[in-house]
């Protein structure tokens, strides 16, 4: 067990590049399954969710490589059809397999994921749809298993929701049915975007690429292809935030303001100033932030992910704010370990009302998600003392390099094992 160490009281300033999106990537390397051949990932980022997924498609036969920011992924000509729960189970995103699996073998067997602890994520979109494509769906021994002996066929379906898993399932099936699928309501994120246009490389017919209607007609067979990874939203944000709050000035490379156009301008309304760049923009802040209220909704929304981020930057801000979930019902419980570095946070239900301190004290705390953890060092970031988070696997897991990255830009904080400090 590993944490971080925080000592806070430094404005970060200087310069930061944002790699590639996880929640890209690890679809993009499932997309692979989909064509004979060699796919080559770049700019991927050096995160520990990309070693699992690599674990899944190696044991459904792929050779993968894992060089400084490139994958690759080597899929040969008959895969194996069933992904186990002992992979599955570290990583909610390998669900993301099912659709091409069952797309290319015309079978699929796949545990029932694991993940964050944020909040029930069911699958009855995304089963519900390969249904309607063809497939036989059951659920047995904590398996998912799918079959189409005679392949999928288009058709027309609706989303009652615009979940991000359910769309890319389904258009990762229905890129290899036969005849036209149209998927009504789907997610935009630009998440989906880049999968869409690494399907559209690999030689997938779609239409409506970014917007709410997603018109597929498909095709025989894929091809291998070469993929650069859209960069990381979450993590460019993050990078923001933390600009604000610390009072710093901090430039974001790579980061593409026009996939963060809510969140910067939140961060504008705290009173900072926000300049976008030929490849990048900056953050700077000279003065205590004013409290803002978020609502977090599917993109172009408020993204849910940086929940924690706008919890942590009210807590310190002049004001009050309101900031309410609709997302995933667990995430406020990154709000008691808030709570314990001094944070005035009430809950009611899907809501948080946080009135402003001056500043937080360090404590002790527990990363409970990935996107807590960051949010819990970004407090301990502008904390009278140390903070200690713990469980920075967590972290590990969407954030490369968290503390190189910090240190570079001025911060205080090293990784340390827990059990060194039991030892003191």
């Amino acid at each position: 067990m590993e944490r971080f160490r925080v000592s806070g009281g430094v404005s970060l300033r200087g310069e930061v590049r944002v790699t590639g999106a996880k929640n890209s990537v690890l679809k993009l390397m499932a997309a692979a399954l989909l064509a004979e051949g060699r796919t080559t990932l770049t700019d991927v980022p050096n995160i520990l969710d990309v070693g699992f997924m690599a674990d899944v498609l190696r044991r459904l036969g792929c050779t993968v490589g894992i060089s400084e920011g490139c994958v690759t992924v080597d899929v040969p000509g008959e895969i194996a059809s069933a992904a186990p729960y002992e992979l599955v189970r570290r990583l909610r995103a390998s669900i993301c397999v099912l659709g091409p699996l069952l797309a290319r073998c015309g079978k699929a067997e796949v545990a029932l994921p694991g993940g964050d602890n944020i909040g029930s994520r069911g699958l009855d979109m995304h089963l519900s749809g390969l249904e309607q494509l063809g497939a036989t769906i059951a659920v047995e021994h904590g398996f998912v298993v799918a079959t189409a002996p005679d392949g999928l066929v288009g058709t027309t379906l609706r989303l009652a929701y615009p979940s991000v898993g359910a769309t890319e399932n389904l258009v990762t099936a229905a890129v290899l049915a036969r005849g036209s699928t149209v998927i009504d309501n789907v997610a935009r994120e630009p998440e989906i975007v880049d999968l869409c246009r690494m399907l559209e490389r690999m030689g997938a017919r779609l239409d409506g690429v970014g917007s709410s209607t997603l018109e597929i007609e498909g095709v025989d067979q894929l091809h291998a292809t070469s993929h650069r990874t859209v960069p990381d939203r979450i993590v460019a944000a993050t990078w923001a935030f933390a600009a604000v709050m610390t009072q710093g000035d901090v430039v974001v490379r790579n980061g593409r303001a026009e996939h963060l156009v809510l969140p910067l301008d939140k961060l504008a309304s705290t009173g900072a100033q926000i300049d976008v760049l030929s490849d990048g923009f900056r953050v700077s802040m000279s003065q205590r932030p004013r409290c803002v209220d978020a609502v977090t909704l599917p993109y172009p929304g408020f993204p849910t992910d940086l929940q924690p981020m706008v919890l942590a930057l009210n807590a310190i801000g002049e004001g009050t704010a309101m900031v309410t979930e609709n997302v995933f019902e667990s995430r406020f419980m990154f709000v008691n370990e808030l709570a314990r570095l001094g944070a005035d946070v009430h809950l009611d239900g899907h809501h948080a009302v946080v009135r402003g301190r001056p500043r937080l004290s360090g404590a002790p705390v527990v990363a409970t998600d990935i996107r807590a953890g960051a949010g819990l060092v970004l407090a301990g970031l502008v904390g009278e003392g140390e903070t200690l988070v713990d469980d920075a696997h967590h972290v590990d897991r969407g954030y490369p390099d968290l503390v190189g990255q910090l240190s570079g830009l001025g911060a205080r904080i090293v990784r340390e094992h827990v059990a060194d400090r039991m030892a003191e």
